[in-house]
């Protein structure tokens, strides 16, 4: 009995000292690890990572960068559901423990002594929270153990609905998803407040392994996930038996929705990702930055639309040029022929298809959704005439099977109930639409399809504008002694200059003269001829003066009479610019794009402040540097023509922005200041008289199919180049400045009878439809100093009364003609101008 007593002691204070040790052990390994352990604090702090979004000025989404996508929700706006399933899935006593799950851990140890290695977690969602924030994923001791003293931690400062709203915000669910709003997009293209029960547990099963239970993956793995999930769900009591039923029976509609873009403008997100860049760094794809653009997102809609009808229906009038390619017989399973389909992009809105049979006059063709359709007649058969060359095409076809063949790869266009044969169109256009009272882009479409090309037109294409660059040669004259009534003789001349390579011969359009012609009437019938003879009167210096203080760059300018007809290659954008100044009445603004920018959490950390019109304000000198926008250089250093289709969009080299920025200062509030005043650069008068010309341009001139608009406050002038290989057109009222540009990348001619206003216009005019639509007639004010007297339109002279022949005419005060006793031309100013005007 002794000797069984004395035992018995032995064991007991054995077992008391090695709880000790274990005790000092863990003590101690404690205060080595815990000085370590990061600020539990810090996780109120922390910075999820969020991408970069860009908005239009309205708050429609048109861009997402980054690749954790990821929308952090309040634990209010976390469904009942989820965490119904996220507890019964990984953490059924959540709300009992403290952090640690003690039969967690017991089995954690039993695997340790067994294999000398952590097989399972048994981790708490408050751990698996501590080790996502804080720590690796390496199965190790130390690493467990951190990862126990950090989850008490967090227990004790954080309540439990922070911790839920931390880990619902924070884990990965596979495919760019953070965080179950992300997911619920990503798999579901839904909001969190629309899934179901076994939606719900779908999403929780891919926490366990995101690649193993992803249901874009492996549906059948990640279905028995699911419905394990929904077993728990019902043994823990969170639904009832029918409820289970319903739900494990219910097959999964999981697929892959991207970015849900509320607004198709991807040249513009492009251009707002380029400025995020130059300005954050890389930190502008992680740190939720929220980009405000000036697009107005139903004049974006509009424009989109637009240039895609204008490149559709110039492509459809030079020719059907064939399949993009021919499959051969229908195989027995169709899915093959859909599977192929469904991996061509839809371009434009051009849907693909496959020809898969044919009768006389009408065509049964599959969709990629699986769909099949008749292409009658009239939808697109009847007009395919062959494409031969710009110039030429076949003859009308008789039946289906002249224009196509089974297996042939097509595009389809939906025409109201109906599909409609089209193509992928070989030309490109762009147009862009500026506010002229700041600058700020309106509307902006680099091309027919950013999937189709990434190069963007409206400011990488240096493309000659022809005669729609008139208006500023124009306007130094009048700044120089012409008036509307001046009258110069529209006829033949040789000019020789060196610069032009010896003699040289300009032509009008269609080779006519018409000989003594009004300045007016020059301008909206668009004569060659009188632009040149105008330049040489002016002189070269006096027309780079007025180029100058339009915006454009004068050391980019020739230094030859070619100048006059739009010789010098501009973007689009360019001309546009130029353009505001004839729209707002003098005032010289710049382009920009970014409106504001704000922090995740609302925090304004750039707002643009672009040059404004103020007609009332003190006048600024017009040598003052206004703020120029970063859009104006983003494609500075890019080369002026279009990547490949496939070739990734370059940056340019990284510049501080140059357009004025207010920095929001740690602790200190913003204070947004008045925009700086645009200087005026052309006088009152002058701007006025211009304008009046230019609406001329529509009235009866090369641009009156714009008639259709109804409007009187409209005026533009068109733009053709040699060849013709560039057609342009840019106008404006008032409000909106708009240049449209359609040609070819490689500068191959558009075919005969393409012009400024028949290719560009329409695409134009669609657009103003949009952008004007409600808005009252607004035309130019008449300044001080300005007068409208009859003259004979013959020879500009002051028309004597009771002239049955004489029309109106607007001058400045000054500039009144005489009466016509002695001929002249038109301008009081008469021995200013040289004899060969007339």
């Amino acid at each position: 009995m002794p000797i069984k007593k004395s035992y018995l002691s032995l064991l007991f204070w054995l077992c008391i000292a090695g709880a000790g040790s274990g005790l000092v052990a863990l003590a101690g390994l404690y205060l080595y690890l815990s000085p370590k352990l990061p600020p539990v604090d810090s996780l109120r702090q922390v910075q999820l990572q969020t991408p970069l979004r860009v908005y239009s000025s309205d708050g429609k989404l048109i861009g997402e960068f980054g690749e954790q996508r990821r929308t952090p929700v309040s634990f209010d706006d976390i469904p009942k559901l989820y965490i119904q399933a996220l507890l019964s899935a990984e953490d059924a006593e959540f709300y009992d423990h403290s952090g640690v799950s003690i039969k967690g851990l017991l089995r954690a140890a039993s695997q340790l002594l067994k294999t000398g290695g952590i097989q399972s977690g048994g981790s708490t969602l408050t751990m698996q929270l501590a080790r996502d924030f804080f720590l690796s994923r390496d199965q190790v001791f130390s690493r467990k153990f951190n990862e126990i003293l950090l989850a008490l931690q967090i227990e004790n400062e954080l309540s439990k609905e922070e911790i839920l709203a931390l880990f619902s915000n924070k884990m990965f669910f596979g495919n760019r998803a953070y965080g179950i709003h992300a997911a619920a997009q990503i798999y579901y293209g839904k909001d969190i407040d629309e899934l179901e029960i076994q939606q719900w547990a779908m999403i929780v099963g891919v926490l366990k392994a995101p690649s193993a239970y992803n249901p874009l993956a492996n549906i059948e793995r990640a279905t028995i996930r699911r419905n394990w999930i929904l077993g728990r769900m019902l043994e823990l009591g969170y639904i009832d038996q029918a409820a289970y039923e319903v739900a494990v029976n219910t097959p999964d509609n999981a697929s892959y929705h991207g970015a849900t873009l509320d607004l198709y403008a991807p040249y513009v997100a492009e251009l707002a990702r380029r400025e995020a860049i130059d300005r954050f760094g890389a930190e502008a794809y992680t740190a939720g930055y929220k980009v405000y653009t000036t697009i107005n997102s139903e004049y974006q809609a509009a424009a989109q639309k637009a240039v895609v009808d204008g490149l559709i229906t110039y492509d459809w009038r030079h020719g059907y040029r064939g399949p993009e390619a021919q499959w051969g017989e229908p195989p027995e399973d169709r899915d093959e022929w859909i599977d192929a389909l469904q991996d061509i992009n839809v371009l434009g809105d051009l849907q693909p298809a496959v020809v898969l049979s044919l009768e006389e006059r009408s065509a049964e063709v599959l969709l990629g959704s699986g769909e099949t359709a008749t292409l009658e007649w009239e939808q697109g058969l009847s007009s395919a005439r062959r494409y031969l060359n710009e110039n030429a095409r076949t003859g009308s076809p008789d039946s289906a099977g002249d224009v196509l063949s089974v297996g042939d790869v097509i595009r389809l266009r939906r025409n109201g109930e109906q599909w409609q044969l089209r193509q992928l169109p070989a030309a490109q256009a762009t147009l862009v639409s500026l506010d002229p009272e700041n600058g700020g882009v309106l509307a902006l479409v680099g091309g027919f399809d950013f999937r189709m090309s990434n190069f963007n037109r409206a400011l990488q294409a240096a493309r000659q504008p022809g005669s729609s660059f008139k208006p500023f040669v124009y306007t130094a004259a009048l700044k120089n002694g012409f008036t509307p009534a001046t009258i110069v003789n529209d006829s033949p001349v040789v000019i020789e200059d060196a610069s032009l390579e010896g003699a040289w011969r300009p032509e009008n359009d269609g080779g006519t003269f018409l000989g003594p012609t009004r300045l007016r009437e020059a301008l909206y019938r668009s004569r060659n001829l009188v632009s040149i003879r105008v330049l040489r009167s002016i002189g070269l210096p006096s027309l780079l003066d007025t180029l100058d203080q339009f915006g454009f760059d004068r050391d980019e300018l020739p230094r030859n009479l070619s100048l006059a007809l739009g010789s010098h290659a501009l973007t689009p954008m360019n001309l546009a610019r130029g353009y505001t100044v004839l729209a707002n009445g003098g005032f010289r603004v710049a382009p920009y794009m970014v409106q504001r920018i704000e922090d995740d959490e609302g925090n304004l950390v750039h707002q643009a402040r672009p040059a404004t019109v103020c007609r009332d304000c003190e006048p600024v000198n017009e040598n003052e540097e206004e703020p120029v926008s970063l859009i104006a250089d983003v494609y500075a250093n890019e080369p002026e023509q279009p990547a490949e289709a496939n070739e990734p969009a370059r940056l340019a080299p990284e510049q501080p922005a140059q357009l004025s920025l207010l920095d929001v200062e740690e602790g200190r509030e913003a204070v947004v200041e008045p925009p700086p005043i645009a200087p005026r650069v052309l006088d009152e008068q002058t701007a006025f008289i211009i304008d009046s010309m230019l609406r001329d341009v529509i009235a009866r001139g090369t641009g009156r199919r714009a008639r259709v608009l109804d409007r009187a406050d409209i005026a533009g002038k068109t733009g053709t180049t040699n060849g013709p290989r560039d057609a342009w057109f840019a106008g404006y009222n008032p409000e909106v400045v708009t240049v449209a540009w359609l040609g070819f990348d490689n500068n191959t001619p558009l075919g005969r009878g393409e012009y400024g206003g028949t290719a560009a216009l329409p695409i134009w005019i669609d657009y103003m439809r949009v952008a004007l639509a409600g808005r009252p007639d607004h035309p130019a004010p008449q300044p001080e100093g300005i007068v409208t007297v009859r003259i004979d339109p013959e020879n500009g002279r002051r028309a004597r009364p009771g002239d049955p022949d004489a029309v109106f005419e607007i001058f400045r005060a000054e500039d009144v003609p005489p009466y016509d006793d002695n001929g002249g031309n038109g301008n009081t100013r008469d021995h200013q101008l040289p004899e060969e005007l007339f």
